[in-house]
């Protein structure tokens, strides 16, 4: 079996709100991915004391030993229990209820023996791929977001009032009962060659870029590994900032993550 994953912050100025993970069951048949994206808000007061970066790395963190430790549980009860478990590390100082309190995209695959079924679970706006025996890739989309119309979401007040809102776009925040909204399914595990992870900032390359198709790009990460891909986005933004096109959509560098797993 081979893993791979790298990060990279959008700016050296800013800490990255992306958090990756892998882990192997001791057992050494199956394993476990997990990918966030940290949702920046913008500045000023949003209720709370911590920062994304804290809250990734708390949620990732109960996710992914959930997720490896728990197989009696589903996945959408693991981002439950986890949201849960992260919020009651800082409800006593923290205003969860606020719009803009920390939150994140989740991406979790988990898979077993050979024999067993390969799980997923995609909420907000990224990407999980799975690749076949035949080299077909399939996208896990949760599309909530690329559906709404572009001028509901240029300003924090239209934006927040769609979020984790009936009719707008879900992440992981403070209510354990957004785990209900995720996208999750299962496949068998004979039918999946790869899986990979990419957070909306290592996904630009095709969904903003158009270099390529999701098949493509999952051949990037299996010859160039994740961080190859994730250079590959940052040569292309750069040279979208130089011609000053309209290829950017909201901002110039985005944190990217990106996880590679060949089962």
């Amino acid at each position: 079996m081979r893993m791979e994953l790298a990060t990279s912050p959008g700016s050296p100025e800013r800490p990255n709100e992306d958090w990756a993970s892998v882990a192997l069951p001791a057992s050494g048949q199956g394993g476990t991915l997990v990918a966030l994206d940290g949702v920046t808000p913008p500045r000023g007061d949003y209720g709370c004391e911590h920062g994304v970066p804290w809250f990734t790395a708390r949620l990732g963190g109960a996710l992914l030993e959930l997720s490896a430790s728990r197989t009696d549980l589903s996945l959408a009860e693991i981002l439950s229990t986890a949201i849960r478990r992260t919020a009651d590390a800082h409800r006593d100082r923290c205003d969860l209820s606020h719009v803009r309190t920390p939150q994140a995209t989740v991406l979790i695959a988990r898979w077993g023996a050979p024999a067993g079924d390969l799980e997923y679970l995609v909420l907000s706006d990224s990407t999980l791929l799975l690749e076949s025996p035949d080299g077909a890739v399939r996208a896990v989309l949760d599309d909530r977001l690329d559906r709404l119309p572009r001028e509901q979401l240029l300003t924090h007040a239209s934006a927040d009032a769609l979020r984790n809102a009936e009719g707008g776009f879900f992440t992981a925040a403070a209510d354990p009962g957004v785990a209900a909204r995720a996208v999750t399914g299962r496949v068998p595990c004979s039918e999946v060659r790869a899986v990979a992870a990419l957070t909306d900032g290592a996904s630009r390359w095709v969904d903003m870029f158009a270099e390529g198709s999701w098949a493509e790009a999952l051949g990037v990460l299996r010859k160039e590994g994740p961080q190859g891909l994730i250079d590959r986005v940052r040569a292309l933004e750069s040279a979208a900032a130089e011609a000053r096109t309209e290829a950017i959509r909201w901002k110039l560098h985005d944190d990217a993550a990106a996880v590679f797993a060949e089962l």
